[in-house]
């Protein structure tokens, strides 16, 4: 009986995450393939990519590039709308634009007075402009979330952690599950720029 229970558990790890990723990946698929309801289906989601990459090469190109400009000049005088997309835009650009946010991981000590330390993300390796000297911005991500929080710590407390990003990124992601594979050593001032040390 024993033996059938582990079969069965063995098996469950192996089914469910392949059939939650193939679940999640066809609800976006539908999704997006419903967006502009043609009759066939596939088509939706084909015109949605090849409309996606149009306003990629244009937003690359110099006129269009004024064009945007102007537009979001004017979202962003909007309150509301101001807000939800400065931070959409911000969020994406993080993960997958040219300001790539998480990109560098390290291990901030918490308590000076203790050994515990947390793994998280510089996103501002200077906050100078808000009169805080010496101090950077880490995020930390929930585990088995979307959400986490932004904390202040004196650069001298942030470290560089010797890992792809990802991978770091799976790692506080899954509850450190995730097996993380070290990189080679990350110069500090890669990560903790010299303005950013305390005065």
């Amino acid at each position: 009986m024993r033996a059938l229970v582990n079969y069965f558990l063995r098996g469950l790890v192996v089914v469910a995450p392949l059939a939650f990723t193939g679940y999640v990946c066809w609800r976006l698929f539908v999704l997006i393939d419903g967006w502009l309801g043609l009759p066939i289906p596939g088509l939706g989601f084909v015109a949605t990519l090849a409309f996606l990459i149009l306003i990629g090469f244009l937003a690359s190109s110099f006129l269009a590039r004024g064009l945007f400009a102007v537009v979001e000049s004017l979202l962003t005088r909007l309150p509301f709308v101001r807000l939800l997309y400065a931070s959409t835009k911000d969020l994406l650009n993080a993960f997958v634009g040219e300001q790539r946010r998480f990109d560098r991981p390290v291990v901030v000590t918490v308590y000076p007075e203790s050994e515990g330390a947390a793994i998280g993300f510089v996103t501002q390796s200077s906050l100078e402009h808000l009169g805080l000297h010496g101090q950077v911005a880490v995020y930390f991500p929930f585990s088995y979330s979307v959400a986490g929080h932004v904390l202040l710590f004196p650069a001298d407390r942030v470290r560089p952690l010797p890992a792809d990003s990802a991978d770091v990124m799976a790692f506080l992601v899954s509850g450190g599950v995730t097996r993380v594979s070290a990189t080679p050593a990350i110069p500090r001032e890669a990560v903790v720029p010299p303005a950013a040390a305390p005065h």
